[in-house]
């Protein structure tokens, strides 16, 4: 008799002890559920140069990758759209304008036979690194029956290709070019980088010389 209380004491016992266990187990359970969402909630700025790498990981590649995503189409852009290179550096072709505000004192005039155009250039770096614009090129194309613009530069409005672009900003720079009218006005801009990434995309966009 003796034994089965002994037992049964310590049945009692023993459930108590499982009881507590289950118990602390379910209040840590708790606990972590109400936490994590309030992690994943949590409002962090991703363009601060001052965000550790961890917190960008967990609160800003979801966000980069999809914005990557909606810039993957590289070939038939339209002139207003824009593309977005993998590290976050956006790029959209404004317009092409025919060009007529030449500086005579440095000895700038139209060229006979010729389209002079200027193309404008809209960029945003939406990565955490500066981005070189230095690495950026035209190349424009005659849409029409071929041909291919010459690369030039007029003094006035002139905003190239160069310098350093910081994370988070955005500005607008162009090019100039001379086209034969033989080859019309509808043109094909293609935007290079230079990059050591040899299967890095050139977005092309398709557009037309206004004015």
């Amino acid at each position: 008799m003796m034994r089965v209380r002994a037992t049964a004491a310590t049945a009692a016992l023993l459930l108590a002890a499982l009881t507590a266990c289950g118990s602390n187990n379910t209040g840590s359970a708790s606990a972590s559920k109400t936490k994590s969402p309030a992690s994943k909630s949590k409002k962090v700025d991703c363009t601060s140069q001052t965000l550790d790498q961890a917190e960008w990981m967990e609160h800003c590649a979801d966000e980069a990758s999809t914005d990557a995503d909606t810039g993957a189409k590289s070939t038939g852009l339209e002139f207003g759209e824009s593309y977005t290179w993998p590290d976050g550096l956006k790029v959209s072709v404004v317009d092409a304008k025919r060009f007529t505000d030449f500086n005579e004192d440095v000895l700038e005039s139209p060229e006979p036979g010729s389209t002079d155009f200027r193309v404008t250039l809209k960029l945003e770096n939406g990565s955490k690194e500066p981005a070189a614009l230095d690495d950026l090129s035209l190349i424009v194309e005659g849409a029409t029956n071929g041909g291919e613009a010459s690369f030039t530069m007029f003094e006035n409005g002139s905003q190239p290709l160069e310098g350093r672009l910081a994370p988070g900003v955005k500005t607008t720079k162009n090019a100039d070019h001379v086209l034969e009218t033989k080859y019309g006005k509808k043109i094909v801009v293609t935007v290079q980088r230079n990059s050591e990434n040899f299967d890095l995309d050139f977005p092309e966009f398709n557009g037309e010389i206004t004015g």
